[in-house]
């Protein structure tokens, strides 16, 4: 069975990026910190990103994060996504209007300008297909930005809430959660290293 997965990194206060983010500074000030667990050695952390991107059967990402993996100073072989843990599902990006170019021409993109759950019935086909060719489970992945995650909780979209929690305190940025529709979770799992806590929640529609 196909889930949707948020699935994302944030700081102790709640942000997913630093201050300041953009095409030129993707994580904003200080953001990079949010990330260092998947580029740790840590071999617990490296099994989260190894089985979390091998279930990749889709991902789903709002127009502003696509900006800034498909910048100048986005997304390579070594920095892409899974760092290096994962082949190439397809990508799902919910935009207003396709871009006129893409950089990252060898990654498979689908630009939907419907509306996220459109996006996410896309990606849910794809995942689904994939699943089909592997002979495996493979998920819809929601990577991000703040917004889009926090939009696909508000629809009651997402089935699995995945958080990395980062040691830092970035004091301002882009957060993770700015109210909207309540939502009960239940605590699937927790691992700890030093770099994060990666928390496992199913969400309950």
């Amino acid at each position: 069975m196909t889930r949707i997965i948020a699935d994302i990194s944030v700081s102790l206060d709640g942000f997913v990026t630093g201050p300041g983010p953009g095409p030129d500074n993707g994580l904003g000030t200080r953001g990079e910190a949010l990330h260092t667990w998947a580029f740790s050695d840590d071999p617990d952390d490296r099994r989260v990103l190894r089985e979390a991107t091998a279930r990749s059967g889709a991902v789903v990402l709002g127009r502003h994060l696509f900006d800034v993996v498909d910048g100048p100073k986005g997304w390579d072989d070594k920095t892409g996504y899974g760092a290096g843990e994962v082949g190439k599902p397809a990508f799902v990006v919910v935009t207003s209007s396709p871009p006129k170019s893409v950089r990252t021409t060898s990654l498979d993109w689908t630009f939907v300008t419907t509306g996220l759950p459109d996006a996410v019935t896309t990606a849910r086909e794809r995942a689904e297909a994939a699943s089909l060719d592997g002979g495996n489970d493979l998920d819809v992945i929601l990577m991000g930005g703040g917004a889009t995650i926090g939009s696909a909780l508000d629809a009651g979209l997402v089935d699995v809430l995945t958080l990395h929690l980062a040691p830092v305190v970035l004091g301002a940025g882009t957060p993770l959660f700015t109210g909207g529709v309540p939502r009960t979770l239940v605590q699937l799992g927790v691992i700890s290293t030093s770099t994060a806590t990666h928390l496992t929640y199913d969400v309950l529609r």
